[in-house]
C-alpha cells in the first residue's frame, strides 16, 4: 500500500507541474496587458505647480484589461484596489503615465508604482521625435478620432460632483490609448502632423512580446 501511496503521490506531483508549467505557457503566450489613464480633482495651479503633481488627488482611475476584456473603474475611495489591478499587470501601457498618472497615484499606494512593468506611449514618441506630441494629436491623425473633452473640463465636472461623466471620458482615453497602441503595434507606425502641416509616419517598436 505504502508503494501504491507513493506512485499516486509520483502521478500526482507530476500532474500538477505540468499544470504549472501550462499556466506559465499561458501568462507567457497571453499576456496581461492593462491600459490606463486617471484623472485629478486639483489642477496644477490648485497645488502651487507642477512640481506638486503628487497632490492633485485622485478624481477616477479607468483599466481596460486584456485578458477580461472590461473596463475597471475606480474612485479615490479605491486607489487600493486600482493599484493591485495594476500590479497583476505583465505590461501596463499609457500616455505620460509615467511622469503623471503614477506621480498622482503613489500617495495611495505603499508599493513603488514605478516597479511595475510600464510602456509609456509619450516617452517613446519623445525620445523618437525629439519633442513632445498630445494623445489628442496622435489620435486624430492616426485613428480619426478625438478626445470628448480635456483635462480642465474634467476639473469642472469634479467641482459639481458630476463623477459619471469624468468617469465617460477618462473611459473614452483608455480606448484611445490602448487603439493607438495596438495600431502602433499592428502597423509598426503611428501619424502625425509637423508644423509645417505635412502628414507623417513616425515608424515605432510598439510589440508587446519586446515590452515584456
Amino acid at each position: 500500500m505504502g508503494r501504491n501511496m507513493s506512485e499516486q503521490l509520483g502521478l500526482f506531483g507530476e500532474a500538477e507541474s505540468q499544470v504549472v508549467k501550462n499556466t506559465v505557457a499561458n501568462k507567457v503566450d497571453v499576456p496581461r496587458v492593462q491600459y490606463f489613464d486617471l484623472e485629478t480633482q486639483k489642477s496644477a495651479d490648485d497645488v502651487g505647480g507642477w512640481d506638486n503633481i503628487h497632490k492633485m488627488g485622485l478624481a477616477v482611475g479607468v483599466i481596460w484589461d486584456s485578458l477580461d476584456q472590461e473596463f475597471f473603474t475606480y474612485e479615490e475611495k479605491d486607489a487600493s484596489q486600482l493599484v493591485e489591478k495594476l500590479r497583476t499587470a505583465d505590461l501596463a501601457v499609457g500616455f505620460n503615465i509615467i511622469g503623471f498618472d503614477y506621480t498622482v497615484l503613489q500617495p495611495y499606494s505603499d508599493f513603488d508604482l514605478y516597479e511595475i512593468n510600464t510602456f509609456d506611449m509619450l516617452v517613446d514618441v519623445k525620445k523618437n521625435l525629439g519633442f513632445r506630441l498630445s494623445l489628442n494629436h496622435l489620435a486624430q491623425h492616426t485613428l480619426n478620432a478625438e478626445k470628448s473633452a480635456d483635462g480642465l473640463v474634467s476639473l469642472k465636472w469634479y467641482k459639481e460632483g458630476k463623477i459619471n461623466k469624468i468617469i465617460q471620458y477618462c473611459r473614452q482615453d483608455v480606448e484611445i490609448t490602448r487603439d493607438l497602441y495596438l495600431f502602433g503595434e499592428k502597423h509598426g507606425f503611428v501619424k502625425y502632423q509637423s508644423r509645417s502641416g505635412n502628414n507623417l509616419e513616425l515608424q515605432v517598436d510598439w510589440k508587446t512580446t519586446n515590452q515584456i
